[in-house]
Formats: C-alpha cells, sequence, structure tokens
C-alpha cells in the first residue's frame, strides 16, 4: 500500500459536457447516443403533439365542437400521453443498459492498462484510490448515463425544434424564448465551475479517506504494539469530518442552482404569459395560437433547465472518468514503445552488463552477471543492496540503465511473462484454490504440472483443491510462501519462462525443509533452468554455480 503523497494528482478536467474520449474508450456510448437521439427526437414530436391536441381540445370546448370530435380529440390526446410514457420508459431502459455496459467496457479498460503500465507505474500510485474509481467512481456513471447525457441529447433536440414551432406560430413569443433563453446555460457555466471545484474536492477527500482506512488497516498490528491505533482511528474521523463536510458543500450548491434555474425559467415564461394575455385582450392574437404557444413556452425552457439539475447527480461519476481517462491515456502511450509479448528462444542465456538499478532518488552499483540454462547464479549481500531491486527491473517494476539481454532481445523489449517467473518475498496469494494460485495465468491448467510443482517446492502435502480466502488465508506464513514458489516452478514446468527468480524463497522454512527445497531448485536447473536466486542462507551457496556479491553502497542519481 503507497502513502498519500504517493497517489496521482487531481485529474484535468474535459471542461466539456461531454468528454470525447468516451466514445474512443467505451465503444457501447455510441449506439447509446444514437438511440438516445431517435427516443429524444420522438419526445420532441410527443410533446408538440400534446401542446397542440390540448389546445384544439380546449378551444373546440369552448367553440363547442361536436361531441364525435372532442373524442376524437381527447382519444388521439390519451394517445400521445400514453406514447410519451413508453418513450420515457424506453429511455430509462436504454441508459441503464449503456450505462452498465461502459462500466464494464471502462473496468476491464482501466485493468488492462494497468498491466500494460506495469508495477512500476502503479508503485506510484495508491491502489485504494484506484480501487475507490473503478468501484464507486464508475458505478457513479450510472447517474451520468441516466439522466445526464439523455437529459443533454434531449435539449440539443427539443430546445431547437420547439423555439422554432414558437417562432413559426407566433414571432413575438420565438424571440422572447431566444433573448431568455441564454440566461440559463450563462447561470449554468457559473454553477458548474462552483459545482466541479467543489465536486472535485468531494471526490479528493473520498480518495484519501480510502487510502487512510486501506492503510490502518494493512498496519493496524503495528499500530496497536505501538499504541498508535487511537491515533489513526482519530485521523479517519477527521478525514470522514472534512467528506461530510464537502458533501455538505455540494447539497448546497445544488440546492441553490435548481434554485437559480427555476427562478430563471419561472420568470422567462411569465414574460412570455404576460404578453401573450396583453394580445389576446387586444385581439390581436388567436386565442389557438396563444394556448399552444403558452403550452410549448414551459417545454421550451425545461431540457436546458434539467441538463443543469442532472448535471449535480452526474458530478461524480463526470469526475471518476476523469481519473480512468487519465490512466486510460497513459496506457495509450506506454503501448508504443512498450514491451511486446514475444518468447525468446528456447536455451537463451541472460546476461546484465553494468546495470544499474533506480530506486526513487537513488541509484544502485552497476552489476555484471550471466545466467545460462542449467546454471543456478546465487546473488548475496546485506539488506539494502539491491538484489530485490535487481529482480524488480527485470519484471519491469523499476528502471535501470545499462545493459540486459536475455537471447538476442532486449529484456526492455520483452514482457515479462514471456521468459520470467518470479517468486517474491510476499506470496501475493489470491482467493480461490492452490492450485489456481499455482496456475495463475495459465488458461488450460494442468493438474499433474501443478502437483509436480507443488512437490519440487517441497508442498507437496498441501491439497491443490484446497480453497483459500483473501490474500491466501487459511495458509501459515512458510505454506503460503512454497505455494508461491510452486506457482514460478509451475511456469517454468509448462515452458513459459526460462528463467527463474527466487527472493528469499527458503526465509520462513526449516533447515529440513529448505534442504528439500533446494534440491528441488536444482533439478529444475539441471533440467535446462536458468535460477536467478537471492538468499540469506549459507545453505543456498551448495547449489550456486555461480556466487554474486552486493554490497549496500549508493550512487546519487
Amino acid at each position: 500500500m503507497n502513502s498519500e503523497s504517493e497517489s496521482a494528482g487531481p485529474p484535468r478536467p474535459s471542461g466539456k459536457p461531454l468528454d470525447p474520449r468516451l466514445l474512443r474508450y467505451a465503444s457501447a456510448s455510441r449506439g447509446f447516443f444514437v438511440a438516445i437521439g431517435v427516443i429524444a427526437v420522438a419526445q420532441t414530436a410527443v410533446v408538440v403533439a400534446f401542446a397542440w391536441l390540448l389546445t384544439r381540445a380546449i378551444t373546440g370546448a369552448i367553440d363547442r365542437m361536436p361531441l364525435a370530435d372532442l373524442a376524437a380529440t381527447l382519444g388521439a390526446l390519451a394517445a400521445v400521453v400514453a406514447v410519451r410514457a413508453v418513450l420515457l420508459w424506453a429511455r430509462e431502459a436504454v441508459a441503464a443498459r449503456a450505462a452498465a455496459r461502459v462500466q464494464t467496457q471502462l473496468r476491464t479498460a482501466l485493468v488492462s492498462s494497468v498491466g500494460v503500465l506495469g508495477p512500476d507505474w502503479l508503485g506510484t500510485r495508491n491502489s485504494a484510490q484506484l480501487a475507490v474509481t473503478a468501484g464507486r467512481g464508475l458505478d457513479a456513471l450510472e447517474a451520468y448515463f441516466g439522466r445526464y447525457l439523455p437529459q443533454l441529447v434531449q435539449t440539443v433536440v427539443a430546445t431547437p425544434i420547439i423555439v422554432a414551432v414558437m417562432w413559426w406560430q407566433d414571432w413575438i413569443s420565438g424571440l422572447t424564448v431566444l433573448l431568455t433563453l441564454p440566461l440559463i446555460p450563462i447561470f449554468m457555466v457559473l454553477i458548474g465551475l462552483a459545482t466541479r471545484t467543489v465536486q472535485q474536492r468531494q471526490w479528493r477527500t473520498l480518495q484519501r479517506l480510502a487510502a487512510r482506512f486501506a492503510d490502518t488497516v494493512h498496519g493496524l498490528s503495528t499500530l496497536k504494539v505501538f499504541g498508535r491505533q487511537h491515533r489513526a482511528a482519530a485521523s479517519i474521523e477527521q478525514v470522514t469530518g472534512e467528506y461530510r463536510r464537502e458533501t455538505m458543500r455540494v447539497l448546497r450548491i445544488s440546492f441553490l442552482s435548481g434554485f437559480a434555474l427555476e427562478f430563471l425559467a419561472s420568470i422567462s415564461v411569465a414574460i412570455i404569459a404576460v404578453s401573450i394575455g396583453f394580445r389576446l385582450i387586444d385581439g390581436a392574437l388567436a386565442l389557438t395560437v396563444g394556448l399552444f404557444v403558452l403550452l410549448l413556452a414551459p417545454e421550451a425552457y425545461l431540457p436546458i433547465r434539467q441538463v443543469g439539475v442532472q448535471f449535480h447527480a452526474a458530478a461524480e461519476g463526470v469526475a471518476a472518468t476523469d481519473d480512468v481517462f487519465a490512466v486510460l491515456d497513459a496506457a495509450r502511450g506506454a503501448e508504443a514503445g512498450g514491451p511486446q509479448a514475444s518468447v525468446a528462444a528456447p536455451g537463451s542465456v541472460l546476461r546484465l552488463a553494468a546495470l544499474r538499478v533506480r530506486r526513487g532518488e537513488r541509484m544502485l552499483p552497476p552489476l555484471t552477471l550471466e545466467a545460462a540454462p542449467g546454471s543456478v547464479v546465487l546473488i548475496e549481500g546485506p539488506s539494502g543492496a539491491g538484489k530485490s531491486s535487481l529482480f524488480a527491473a527485470l519484471r519491469g517494476a523499476a528502471h535501470f540503465e545499462g545493459e540486459a539481454v536475455y537471447g538476442t532481445a532486449e529484456v526492455r523489449t520483452l514482457a515479462p511473462s514471456a521468459w520470467l517467473a518470479w517468486a517474491g518475498q510476499h506470496p501475493g496469494l489470491v482467493a480461490g484454490s492452490i492450485a489456481a494460485n499455482v496456475a495463475l495465468g495459465d488458461d488450460a491448467p494442468d493438474a499433474g504440472s501443478v502437483r509436480r510443482a507443488l512437490g519440487l517446492a517441497c508442498a507437496g502435502d498441501l491439497d491443490p483443491d484446497r480453497e483459500l480466502g483473501v490474500q491466501g488465508a487459511g495458509l501459515s506464513g512458510g505454506q503460503a510462501q512454497r505455494v508461491a514458489v510452486a506457482r514460478a516452478f509451475y511456469r517454468h514446468l509448462r515452458g513459459r519462462a526460462a528463467v527463474l527468480a527466487l527472493d528469499e524463497p527458503s526465509s520462513a522454512l526449516d533447515p529440513d525443509t529448505e534442504a528439500a527445497l533446494w534440491t528441488g531448485v536444482r533439478a529444475l536447473a539441471d533440467g535446462g533452468a536458468a535460477v536467478l536466486l537471492i538468499s540469506h542462507r549459507t545453505s543456498a551457496r551448495a547449489i550456486a554455480d555461480t556466487i554474486v556479491r552486493l554490497e549496500p553502497t549508493e550512487v546519487n542519481a
């Protein structure tokens, strides 16, 4: 878990009602806009038809229209009301389905992008904040797709058509709408800027709260030992209070903006109504036209007014998509020059020449070694010498300078999964069976290879079908370590990785089990594996062909 200081900075809002990157990264959104556009045209036609039929029914009743004609008009009016209800249902259904599909596509793209960017990039981000973005953040897209975007499309389609119809029937009312309508977008922009700022602060506070909570839970045992758990709880309470205050600010601005938009729309409709009333008294305007235009006037302001209202409901989803798009953009840029999932030729030799690993602001001293198939290279040195950093560089989790070649290919151009099997100091197990953990990444697991890998890792007594909890809960530390080693062995046995990188694989083992593990490592090396082994145990020297000693000297970057 990374500290909060390592989290990403605030996203750069697009400043547009619709971010074009949404169409690029979520293909489901394209069909959504086509469907919503068609529905919006139909809804606009229904609004105009409803106003016209209601006007005809009222004026017909005043003019003593024949009952048959009045009944037909009222029947058509009822049909229009039913169609309007169906269209509202269709819009909700389309929006809900599109939101679910876009959420799935963006989550999948986010996970894939994190894989493309690699552990080095992930090490500079806060995983709790990424989890909040991928979880609650993308869940907030339901309001964005279900309310905001449909209303935005409705505004773009309906407002010009309704204004045009009003102008056609009564140009004075149409002109009044054109003069007063821009006031609503102006106030929406001003309110939207304030809302976006407050919403961004609320979103960042939520991410900070998630990070603080995750860090506290992760280090709870240490905090209790040093008597700091109460201070950690107080810190979480403080951030929770900040989130509550930010949420109240968002709600306050939402209510005030809703009042402002309603007030402006009401005043505008009142101006049109007064104008129509005076002209009806003078006889300059027919009742049918005046009533028809008056019924359409609220509908002209309603779509753009609703856009402002729904913007607040969608603001959290917009803030989350800014974060998601930032990750996707970074991955898109990295893919062009990133490692390719090609496989080096069998029997290749790993050669490192003057390789210097960068860890933060530090540049570790240069390292030169060669690991050929059939050999075990033991890397020794005190803590802090850079042994684990070397493995991090090989698996793409740390930057390095110098030469790293596997066969004829630069290690930088190879995906680590194409040539390297790694077992780190932390097992990194996941919920599921032991067999699933051992065969991680294999789409067609081989039960025989799983059992052989467990046997070579001195974990043959474990049932491969045994289910584990989160992070491998249910195993002891030594058992979890052996399962992680078996996972690296399995990858080699399946021909997916010719180089084994084992980081302190026996640190939690007793001497007898450790000796059996060294026997298994030596057997794999004799079978053609190139083994890089980090160990503080002197017993590892018995199986080593080459010993490389690292010293903890630092070189400034």
